[in-house]
């Protein structure tokens, strides 16, 4: 059983993400507005490539409940969003030097077939569950812009019911 800290290093997080009491335990500030819609167009642009990915290599059935419900869920925060960063007047920025590298996950996962495809696949994604959990996080509490904040704070219990399945998905770590 691989531990987080060392998944994250393997997906390219910058930092690892210490576990307690079942909940992660995060100090991240909230990103600058624009950054933040970068990230948050990132993600769900991930969990809708890596989603469709999935429930075409896949024939495991955890595996494909969790890539419809991300397929759903984020091309859905995606319409929300837009509408958000309209609102907000906040331009789109997205940082790929920062995590989550997703364009190298979708690499190695387009790589993958079968069980070592499903293992990838939950491992990413509960690595980028646990990410955006935090970011998403962060900014609801913390960021600048009202839109954008009531987007995240709209957002955020879908990430938060997400990252529960990826953490069964991935075997309950």
């Amino acid at each position: 059983m691989t531990s987080l800290p060392r998944r994250a290093l393997l997906l390219g997080f910058a930092a690892a993400v210490p576990v307690l009491g079942g909940r992660a335990a995060f100090a991240v500030d909230a990103l600058p507005d624009a950054r933040f819609v970068g990230y948050a167009q990132q993600v769900n642009d991930f969990e809708v490539a890596a989603g469709r990915m999935a429930l075409a290599k896949s024939a495991n059935e955890n595996v494909r409940a969790f890539a419809s419900r991300a397929v759903s869920l984020h091309g859905d925060a995606a319409q929300r969003l837009a509408k958000a960063r309209a609102e907000a007047g906040v331009s789109y920025a997205p940082d790929p030097s920062s995590p989550p590298n997703t364009q190298a996950i979708l690499q190695r996962l387009n790589g993958l077939d079968g069980a070592a495809f499903d293992s990838a696949y939950a491992n990413a994604q509960l690595g980028v569950c646990t990410d955006a959990e935090a970011q998403y996080g962060a900014y609801s509490q913390n960021g600048r812009n009202g839109a954008l904040r009531r987007y995240a704070q709209g957002e955020l219990p879908h990430m938060q019911g997400q990252l529960e399945f990826a953490r069964r998905l991935a075997g309950g770590r």
